[in-house]
């Protein structure tokens, strides 16, 4: 179902909302945890028509009211999760997920942010989270612009990294809070680096 609606997708959405997609070859093979900025709800639709590999994503649950766009979005891969509490279930199948060598997207910013500079958010504790418990790397990425019609866009995959210096320890606040800041910094000199580049090439 999954590549049927991606090739399905492809082409207009690449007509419609072009991207230029930069470091593909950074995301590895088998489990981890892809962690993006968030600006708009085609975010994980340009990520899916641009790579080939069946991706899971954490959404929101508000998106599931509809019971046929829910169907669809959980047959493409999106995991639903209630922001608003400690949503076991989710939890359960994003460790699932990444126990069984699959590719997590996670938007650590848990809402979406567009400003004149693509500022981040505060990067909360999921991805940090995830990674350390299932011992997968983290995949940094950068969407510069939010998609919008005919207008091109630039997102940038950094390389991944891992948090394997808090395997084994307690995940308390403590814990995750430091995990975190290293997510968010790795986030920031992507985008600074990104903006850098776009800004030279005008």
């Amino acid at each position: 179902m999954f590549h049927f609606v991606q090739i399905l997708l492809t082409i207009p959405v690449r007509m419609c909302f072009p991207a230029k997609f930069i470091g593909k070859q950074n995301i590895p093979k088998g489990a981890c945890i892809i962690s993006s900025n968030h600006t708009s709800n085609l975010d994980a639709v340009l990520l899916a028509v641009h790579t080939w590999e069946k991706k899971f994503y954490v959404a929101k649950k508000e998106l599931f009211k509809n019971k046929l766009f829910g169907s669809f979005l959980k047959s493409v891969g999106a995991i639903k999760i209630d922001r608003q509490s400690t949503d076991v279930g989710a939890i359960k199948n994003c460790m699932k997920t990444l126990k069984e060598g699959k590719k997590l997207v996670i938007f650590p910013e848990g809402t979406r942010h567009e400003n004149e500079n693509m500022e981040l958010g505060e990067v909360k504790h999921g991805v940090a989270m995830f990674a350390i418990k299932a011992k997968v790397p983290v995949v940094p990425m950068f969407i510069a612009k939010k998609p919008r019609f005919w207008r091109k866009t630039t997102v940038v995959i950094g390389k991944p990294f891992t948090l394997e210096q808090f395997y084994g320890k307690k995940l308390d606040n403590e814990t995750l809070t430091e995990a975190s800041a290293i997510i968010a910094e790795k986030m920031e000199k992507l985008r600074q680096m990104t903006l850098n580049s776009l800004t030279k090439k005008k």
